[in-house]
């Protein structure tokens, strides 16, 4: 009998993957395939034919190709990789196809079209450890194109991957930049001191009005955010100084984010008709050009000094969650290992910021690590306070008749606020925690003067406004709670935190016996974090009090659901209403079933 003989070869083997398929999918199933159609007709054939590859295969969201070149093969990535960015540029955030790519060398084993063997394996490795619109490549292709290819490439270091017994050395491909196959190196061992803040730059503002006197109003509204950012603490913002120096000249976002060293760069324009200003900006990522965030102001100009501090205030607001996503998905596909304390605590941001059981406990796991992994790094203590005191108040702890979670918790927060505050006691985030641990022991003076101290640190600080408000409407003051709820609205209308903001606006009509509006915005809170109990609690009790039956019952089902272990007695010890509110929250519980 004659052996079957196994046909092998050397090759350059692409893996390309979409990130964030299942979501994009769950959100518009005929669309997303639609754009990955058009991708693939447009780019995707025309780059493979253009570069000498082969699709062996498509995997829904995958893709697997090889090509006899290396060179090719990278040529292709990055061709590719670079026009969806142009792409997703004029695509809204929500709707944008993105995709990792890793490249290997490999010996493979061949069977009718397809391919196998570790070649193949390491190839979808290096994939998944490429940020998302990104290329990695191994060791052998880096040496291959490295004088052949007109581009710039970051040593990640040695990596150890799955179901490949030798670590794999990782070099990604820098799009910003061309280059020689020059190589920066990325430290092995990052600490706290070396966390690499992202940066980001604000230019000039443009004067489109064509009148000069009003220069000094467009300076002034790029010095003052630059003053504002400046606040936020989570990044390092570029003086006036060396941002001014491109004021009136053409603007290349990748040039300018290259010689200053930045991530991310804010832009914008003011043009004044009459007594009416519109003023735009729109916040860039440096790196691949791509549009985060926009938005438009028009306003009538009363008071041109108030309009200026109005603006700043709102375009500050909106940047900072922007910003905290953008570098949370930077961080999503890499092993908390490899972390450094900053990109840990945006990780845990993103998880939090779904306001779920499941993402609040894989949240604190990681800000645990951050703790035990840089125990002088403030913001990992502050954060883990706080985040443990909200899963305390919505209702996410487990319970054991031998075990109090709930006062163990909040022991362990009370000693991660305060040497949070040790460490940096100019932190906004540790006198926030500081200020929920008086809310939870229903303080209220102490709540509000930290949460003020906070604002006060950080002025353009939207959740410390909204959680100011939580205090207010915890201890039954509705009017006052809902001007801190309104503040936070505006000042940011897409925070990922926004539920809370919905939810909080709910309970202050709910006291003010507007049962209807109570309904209607802890309705938007449900809508918009479906597993956000607390939302869910004030809901039920609000449809109790306006006589709705039917959908009380309801309510209430699903509100058991979520928390099996509700009951009055869980309520008492666990929702910080002061004396003054708590009796009304409970008799809306009662009368919805709760016993």
């Amino acid at each position: 009998m004659e052996s079957q003989h196994e046909e092998r070869r050397l090759t350059s083997i692409l893996a390309a993957d979409v990130v964030g398929y299942s979501r994009l999918m769950a959100a518009d199933e005929s669309g997303t395939l639609r754009r990955l159609k058009t991708h693939r007709k447009e780019l995707f054939d025309p780059k493979t034919a253009e570069h000498h590859g082969r699709v062996v295969k498509l995997m829904g969201d995958g893709t697997l190709m090889e090509f006899g070149s290396v060179v090719d093969a990278v040529n292709f990535a990055v061709d590719v990789q670079r026009a969806i960015a142009v792409r997703n540029a004029k695509t809204p955030e929500d709707q944008r196809i993105i995709y990792r790519m890793g490249i290997n060398i490999g010996d493979i084993i061949v069977e009718g079209d397809d391919i196998y063997g570790d070649g193949v394996n390491v190839a979808a490795r290096l994939e998944s450890i490429a940020e998302p619109g990104g290329i990695c490549i191994s060791q052998t292709v880096y040496d291959q194109v490295k004088n052949k290819v007109d581009l710039t490439f970051e040593d990640l270091g040695e990596k150890q991957v799955k179901n490949i017994p030798d670590p794999i050395r990782v070099y990604q491909v820098d799009l910003s930049q061309t280059g020689t196959g020059s190589v920066s190196r990325k430290p092995d061992v990052p600490s706290p001191l070396q966390s690499e803040k992202p940066s980001i730059a604000v230019l000039p503002f443009d004067n489109m009005s064509g009148d000069a006197e009003q220069e000094f109003f467009v300076d002034g509204i790029t010095e003052d955010i630059i003053t504002a950012l400046s606040k936020l603490r989570w990044f390092l913002v570029i003086a006036r100084n060396s941002t001014f120096v491109y004021k009136g000249k053409a603007q290349d976002i990748k040039q300018i984010g290259q010689e200053l060293g930045v991530r991310y760069v804010l832009e914008g324009s003011v043009r004044k008709s009459g007594n009416r200003l519109r003023i735009t900006a729109q916040l860039i990522d440096a790196t691949t050009g791509n549009h985060i965030w926009a938005e438009r102001y028009d306003r009538e100009v009363d008071d041109i000094f108030e309009l200026q501090d109005e603006i700043t205030q709102s375009v500050t607001a909106a940047i900072e969650p922007k910003l905290v996503a953008a570098e949370g998905v930077r961080s999503q596909n890499r092993s908390t290992d490899d972390l450094d304390a900053w990109h840990l605590i945006m990780r845990a941001m993103a998880l939090y910021g779904r306001m779920s059981i499941k993402g609040s406990e894989e949240a604190i796991e990681i800000l645990r690590q951050a703790v035990e992994k840089f125990p002088d790094y403030g913001p990992a203590h502050s954060l883990l306070a706080f985040m443990l005191l909200v899963s305390g108040h919505v209702g996410w702890i487990p319970e054991n008749d031998d075990y109090d979670y709930a006062a163990d918790l909040t022991q362990q927060a009370d000693e991660l606020a305060h040497r949070a505050a040790e460490l940096d006691n100019e932190d906004p985030w540790a006198h926030l925690a500081l200020g929920y641990l008086a809310f939870m022991e229903r303080r209220t003076e102490k709540t509000v003067a930290e949460y003020m101290r906070s604002i006060e640190l950080n002025p353009n600080f939207a959740t410390a406004y909204g959680y100011l408000g939580w205090a207010l409407v915890f201890d039954g003051q509705s009017d006052k709670a809902l001007e801190y709820f309104r503040q936070a609205l505006r000042m940011s209308p897409h925070d990922p935190l926004i539920a809370f903001f919905y939810s909080g606006t709910g309970v202050a009509h709910y006291y003010a016996h507007r049962y209807d509006e109570a309904i209607e915005w802890t309705g938007k809170a449900i809508a918009e974090r479906p597993g956000f109990t607390a939302a869910h609690r004030l809901h039920c009790a609000s449809l109790a009090q306006a006589g709705k039956t039917e959908e009380t019952r309801s309510a209430v089902a699903k509100l058991k659901e979520l928390q099996p272990n509700i009951s009055i007695a869980w309520m008492e010890q666990n929702v910080p209403y002061t004396s003054q509110a708590m009796p009304h929250f409970l008799d809306g519980m009662r009368k919805a079933g709760i016993v």
